[in-house]
C-alpha cells in the first residue's frame, strides 16, 4: 500500500469516526431524525476501513484494535476545533480523574524531569515523603532499585503512585555526593488547592489554586481560621488558576454570596440548562467584610465564575489583568482506560454575559512591567547560564553585600536587569527550594502589594 492510500484510509477513520462516540455514549434517540441513514451508512464504511487497515497495513505491530480506535477518536475530537474538547489517553485521563477528584494513592512529591533524574521541586506538606525527610531540590535518581534517568514523567509517577499502605524505594542524590535510600509508605495524597495566612494587622488573604472536590472545604477552614483571627478584609487570589469543578466554584461563591444567581449554564442538551441560585443558609463570610479578588490572564474557567460572580453581584473588586476568557463547561467519559472531554455547555455570569473568548475585565488594572526585547534576551542568558540557580546554591544564608557583588558579576556578562527583577528570581530560587515557602510576597509582588493598600482604604 503506497503513503497516498494509506493517507486516505486514515482521514477516511477519522471522517467516519464522528459519530462513533456518540453511539457508544447515548440513546438511539439522540441520533434519530432525518441523517439516521447517512449515520448508518458511514458507520459500515468505518468498519469496512477499520478492518481493511487491520488486515493490510504493512506493520502488523501497528494495527492492534486499541490504537486504531484511539487515533481515530483522538482525530474526531481534533475534528470538533474546540481547544477545551479532547479524547484522553489512559495517562491523560488518570491525570484529570486525579485532579477532578482531588485525591490519589502516592507519597506527596511535586516533580519534574531533568537529564540527571527526577527532581523533587518540593515535598507536599504532612505527606509519607514529607515526614520521610525528602526535600526540594533533592533529586531522585532511582525507583526500587532502578535508574530513572531514561524513564518519562509518566513512567516515574506510574512507580511512585499505588496503593495505600505499600512501599516504594526511592535513591536520593542530595547536593553533589551525597547518595542514600528512602524508603516511603504511600499513603492518601491530597491534591493541594488552598493557602491562607493573615496580613498583619486584619487582612486575610486565601489563595485557591484550582477547583476540586476537597477545595470548598478548604476554603471554609480558611475562613474559619480568619474569623479566630479577627480579620477585617479579604484578598482572594485567582491568580494563574485555570479551573477546576463547576460544583466546586458554586459551592465557594455561596459562601459569599446570600442571594441572586451565581452563574447559569446553556447547551444543546436540555438539562445543562441550569441557574446555580445563591442561598442565605450557606453563607459564612459577612457582608460587611470588603473583599478584593486578584485576577490576571491564567485566570480561567471556575476561577471566572467565581470572579464574574463576586464583581457582578458588586461583593467585590477585581484588580490585576484581564482573565483569560474560557466561558464553557466540559462533560468528562470514560471508554475503557481512557475518555474524553467535551464542551457541553457555555456558562453565563449573573449580568447574563458568556465571557468566552472575552475574559473578565478588572475594576481596577494593574500590571507587572513588561521586558524590552533586550531585557527578554538578557533573561534568556540568565536562565541558560543557571547563574540564579548557582549563587542561591553557594550562598546558603544570603547576605546584602553578597547580592550587590553578584549583581556586579552579572553586569560584566551583560546582563543588567533591573535590580527589583533580579532580587526577585533570588527570591523565588530561595522559597522553590524552601520546604514551606511563604503564602505571599509583599516585597516583590506589586499586584498584592496595591491590593493591601486599597483594601486599607475599604476597611477605613
Amino acid at each position: 500500500m503506497n503513503h497516498k492510500k494509506e493517507r486516505i484510509i486514515w482521514i477516511s477513520v477519522t471522517a467516519i469516526l464522528l459519530t462513533f462516540v456518540v453511539l457508544l455514549s447515548f440513546s438511539p434517540k439522540a441520533i434519530a431524525g432525518n441523517d439516521e441513514a447517512e449515520v448508518q451508512k458511514y458507520l459500515g464504511m468505518f468498519y469496512d476501513v477499520f478492518q481493511f487497515v487491520r488486515h493490510n497495513y504493512v506493520d502488523a505491530d501497528k494495527v492492534k484494535p486499541k490504537r486504531l480506535i484511539d487515533g481515530a477518536l483522538k482525530g474526531m475530537f481534533e475534528a470538533l476545533g474546540d481547544p477545551h474538547s479532547s479524547f484522553l489517553n489512559a495517562d491523560e485521563m488518570r491525570e484529570l480523574t486525579d485532579t477532578t477528584t482531588g485525591k490519589f494513592g502516592g507519597v506527596g512529591l511535586i516533580i519534574t524531569k531533568i537529564d540527571k533524574g527526577v527532581l523533587v521541586v518540593s515535598p507536599i506538606e504532612g505527606t509519607p515523603a514529607y515526614k520521610a525527610g525528602i526535600s526540594a531540590g533533592d533529586i531522585i535518581i532511582k525507583i526500587n532499585g532502578k535508574s530513572d534517568i531514561d524513564m518519562n514523567i509518566n513512567q516515574v509517577v506510574k512507580k511512585l503512585r499505588g496503593k495505600p499502605g505499600t512501599k516504594v524505594t526511592v535513591t536520593i542524590l542530595r547536593g553533589e555526593n551525597l547518595k542514600f535510600d528512602v524508603t516511603i509508605t504511600r499513603g492518601i495524597i491530597e491534591v493541594p488547592t488552598v493557602k491562607e495566612a493573615m496580613i498583619p494587622p486584619d487582612i486575610g488573604y486565601l489563595r485557591i489554586t484550582t477547583f476540586t472536590p476537597l477545595t470548598p472545604k478548604r476554603v471554609k477552614e480558611a475562613i474559619e481560621y480568619f474569623k479566630k483571627n479577627n480579620y477585617k478584609g479579604l484578598i482572594i487570589d485567582l491568580r494563574s488558576n485555570p479551573g477546576g469543578l463547576l460544583s466546586s466554584v458554586v459551592k465557594i461563591a455561596d459562601y459569599f454570596l446570600s442571594e441572586g444567581p451565581i452563574v447559569s449554564t446553556k447547551g444543546r442538551v436540555k438539562y445543562e440548562n441550569r441557574v446555580y441560585m445563591a442561598s442565605a443558609k450557606t453563607t459564612i463570610v459577612d457582608s460587611d467584610i470588603p473583599i478584593i479578588v486578584l485576577v490576571d490572564k491564567g485566570t480561567a474557567s471556575a476561577s471566572e465564575i467565581l470572579s464574574g460572580a463576586l464583581k457582578d453581584t458588586h461583593r467585590a473588586i477585581l484588580m490585576g489583568e484581564k482573565t483569560f476568557g474560557k466561558g464553557s463547561v466540559q462533560q468528562v467519559r470514560r471508554i475503557d482506560d481512557s475518555g474524553f472531554r467535551l464542551t457541553m455547555a457555555r456558562y453565563y455570569t449573573p449580568s447574563g454575559v458568556c465571557i468566552d473568548k472575552i475574559g473578565i475585565k478588572p475594576d481596577i488594572v494593574i500590571k507587572e512591567k513588561q521586558l524590552t526585547k533586550e531585557e527578554q534576551k538578557e533573561l534568556s542568558e540568565l536562565i541558560k547560564g543557571n547563574y540564579i540557580k548557582d549563587f542561591v546554591k553557594t550562598h546558603p544564608k544570603i547576605t546584602e553585600p553578597e547580592i550587590k557583588a553578584f549583581m556586579k558579576q552579572l553586569a560584566t556578562k551583560g546582563i543588567k536587569l533591573e535590580e527589583r527583577y533580579i532580587r526577585k528570581l533570588i527570591r523565588n530560587e530561595i522559597n522553590r527550594t524552601n520546604n514551606n515557602p511563604p503564602v505571599y510576597d509583599l516585597d516583590y509582588d506589586i499586584v498584592l502589594k496595591k491590593a493591601v493598600e486599597q483594601m486599607k482604604t475599604m476597611m477605613h
